[in-house]
């Protein structure tokens, strides 16, 4: 049997690629080229005040992980940077990539996790311990959230639903997005009090604070609003234990009108909980960031639901290339 070292090595050194990826976003490459349509690198340098070498190294780069394209001495956007990577794009994902930068030094500490099991940062660090770290974070989960979102609110079934109850909603671009789309709709966004100040100019920005709402609490031990038609929970159960996911189920299940629906939007795995791939690497960035963290499988959320008191459960995955999958479930 022949043996080929080539797979170690590409994986020992693939956190080059996302650290050229990291540094052209945040030192404006991508979005100076869209405005100036093509450049030598001199020409961009002079214009962002970078180092003339340094920018030459960084755009080659880029041109080698395929992020622009090099036509003798002049570099332009390939139409996917272009389309995601430029700010005010109507893809523009700069900001939902900023969170991958922001836990890159966690992942440098991963065998520690492993020797402690604790994780490596604090896990209010991004949920009001550290004002910067916290905005980065809410405006990433905003920009993501947009994105999905797209994919996401049509397929909910909302018919004859006028009250909805977004847990852990951050941002509240989610429940936006929902209000928007369905008129009879007001919703109620809860979540920690730094990240609800942030989620209320974001509301305001949208001009949605009439059928939006923010209510700021732990939902880990704050009483729930009462007679809600819907309940969601989007991204957030993968930083939960399985205690506490079975107890948010069943207040959620007592918070419900008669009848009344759950929507869980989230990363899953298999039984073995390897696969699929994304989840299973997002499960050990969880471990890294919370003190619960991990990514569960769609046959414990279903029997988590189920004991909590729904029926009718309902899961599967979104449309590609979003990795999550939603869950639906009724009140029994």
């Amino acid at each position: 049997m022949h043996l080929n070292p080539n797979h170690i090595i590409e994986l020992a050194s693939a956190f080059y690629g996302s650290c050229i990826l990291f540094a052209a976003s945040d030192l404006g490459v991508f979005r100076q080229l869209a405005t100036m349509e093509s450049s030598d690198a001199e020409s961009l340098a002079k214009a962002l005040k970078l180092d003339p070498r340094g920018t030459v190294l960084l755009l080659d780069a880029c041109v080698a992980e395929n992020l622009l394209v090099k036509e003798g001495a002049v570099y332009r956007n390939t139409p996917e940077t272009g389309a995601f990577l430029v700010p005010g794009s109507p893809g523009n994902l700069s900001d939902a990539i900023r969170y991958n930068r922001d836990v890159y030094e966690a992942w440098g500490n991963l065998a520690k996790m492993v020797q402690t099991g604790k994780p490596v940062e604090k896990p209010e660090i991004h949920l009001g311990g550290d004002e910067n770290r916290t905005r980065t974070f809410v405006l990433s989960m905003h920009a993501r959230a947009m994105a999905i979102g797209r994919a996401l609110i049509p397929l909910l079934d909302l018919k004859g639903c006028r009250k909805v109850l977004d847990l852990g909603g951050g941002p509240g671009t989610f429940s936006v997005l929902l209000a928007q789309a369905n008129q009879d709709i007001t919703c109620t966004v809860m979540d920690l009090p730094a990240v609800i100040k942030i989620a209320e100019e974001l509301i305001e920005q949208q001009g949605m604070r009439d059928r939006v709402k923010t209510m700021s609490g732990d939902y880990h031990n704050a009483l729930f609003p009462k007679d809600n038609d819907v309940v969601n929970l989007f991204g957030i159960l993968h930083q939960e234990s399985s205690e506490s996911i079975q107890d948010i189920f069943c207040r959620a299940c007592g918070a419900l009108t008669p009848s009344g629906r759950i929507h869980v939007m989230d990363l899953m795995t298999d039984a073995s909980h390897t696969a699929p791939k994304f989840s299973a690497l997002f499960a050990v960035n969880m471990a890294l960031t919370t003190e619960n963290g991990w990514v569960f499988s769609d046959q414990e959320l279903s029997e988590w639901l189920e004991r909590a008191g729904f029926c009718d459960i309902n899961i599967r995955p979104l449309p590609p290339p979003m990795p999550h999958w939603l869950a639906s479930a009724r009140k029994s």
